[in-house]
């Protein structure tokens, strides 16, 4: 398990940078679920789970309007 995480090798850097992308162009109001179609329209395949982790990870969240 720990060699895998350090053979550094980072499967989704393209993806992560792409979520950074969309999220920073759109201020910081689009969640992971915005942010998933946004990438499927960019032509990744990717899981709303995987976003949303991968998020967490990075530290953005979504900013939440209250009603």
């Amino acid at each position: 398990y720990q060699l895998k995480q350090l053979d550094g090798h980072d499967k989704d850097k393209e993806t992560k940078g792409e979520i950074q992308e969309i999220y920073y162009e759109h201020k910081g109001n689009y969640g992971y679920r915005r942010i998933t179609l946004e990438l499927r329209n960019r032509g990744f395949v990717v899981n709303q789970k995987k976003v949303q982790r991968l998020m967490k990870l990075l530290g953005l969240s979504s900013q939440i309007r209250r009603k």
